[in-house]
């Protein structure tokens, strides 16, 4: 039996626009996963910095603040008027979505990365969803480094870094996904995580793209050992087809593509020209991005294909 890769969605928020965007992509996508979403969870971390915007006088080196009466009445008072409205807003726009399960709100205090990981360990999230950077006006955060310690920490879910693009079809917001593979474990890691997820939505999806790049530099070293860098990428290409038809996808969406040239470029170069809303990539589940399975591909991705979401597989 296949098993839906999404089950409980953590969905990290700080009132900000590209929060917004996280919230609608969560709320489409697991409208899409029907039944297979059993639980979803709104998150807003708490951190020190907006003390220093109201209270700039103060000496937050001293662990004695925190305990007095004038900083627990001050935090109280943000949270109420500003972080408990941010979980509000966002329960209502899930429903409004059509999200009809149970929605939790949590707000912790901490650093918002350990803390997103943490719950997400604790609570068995299998998915973790989150903007791409978003300076919030309620938190003070910056959202961006935020994710990156989540994408590094975070080795038994997978991650969803959401883009910018506005999505046409706002019901359906991976309907055009992209998978580079390498013929690695890691990378069919990703190839089967999207299999197992197709076969839940299948009639969502129009198109899934399974690229190969060659790489140039080292084209000519291959072809000197012996091995025919155009015969292996489509031998590579075809395992991870028959991934998907074994999992009783329809061919016809299914198509598998070989570009020769520097990696990422050619991997960036594929998501603009391909229009893709979804880009899935495996990882080792080392905590460096260049530990990724593409290796320094992954993080140039991550970091420059900034209109389609990004996906960065569990290793567990």
């Amino acid at each position: 039996m296949i098993k839906c890769p999404i089950s409980k969605i953590l969905l990290p928020i700080d009132g900000s626009e590209h929060s917004r965007h996280a919230i609608q992509f969560a709320g489409y996508l697991g409208v899409s996963l029907g039944k297979n979403l059993t639980g979803i969870a709104l998150l807003c971390v708490v951190t020190g910095r907006y003390m220093k915007r109201h209270l700039p006088y103060v000496d937050f080196r001293s662990e004695i603040l925190k305990l007095s009466d004038t900083f627990t009445k001050f935090k109280k008072r943000h949270i109420k008027q500003n972080i408990k409205p941010v979980l509000d807003e966002g329960e209502k726009n899930l429903r409004d979505m059509g999200i009809k399960i149970k929605i939790e709100k949590m707000i912790l205090d901490g650093d918002p990365a350990q803390e997103i990981v943490r719950i997400a360990d604790e609570g068995n999230f299998t998915t973790i969803i989150m903007s791409r950077r978003g300076l919030s006006d309620v938190m003070g955060i910056l959202l961006g480094s935020i994710t990156n310690k989540v994408v590094h920490s975070a080795k038994r879910q997978t991650v969803y870094i959401v883009g910018h693009r506005i999505l046409e079809d706002k019901k359906y917001p991976i309907s055009k996904i992209l998978i580079p593979v390498d013929g690695s474990s890691y990378s069919m890691k990703g190839v089967e995580y999207v299999a197992a997820l197709v076969h839940e939505i299948k009639s969502c999806i129009d198109k899934i793209i399974l690229l190969r790049v060659i790489n140039l530099a080292f084209y000519e070293k291959s072809l000197f050992d012996g091995i025919n860098p155009e015969k292996d990428a489509k031998k590579i290409l075809e395992e991870a087809k028959r991934t998907f038809i074994r999992t009783d996808i329809p061919k016809i969406i299914i198509k598998t593509k070989v570009r020769i040239g520097d990696p990422s470029e050619e991997i960036i170069q594929e998501a603009e020209e391909g229009d893709y809303n979804l880009i899935v990539m495996g990882r080792k589940g080392r905590t460096a991005i260049k530990d990724f399975v593409l290796g320094g591909v992954s993080s140039t991705v991550l970091q420059r294909c900034k209109n389609p979401t990004v996906a960065i597989v569990s290793s567990g």
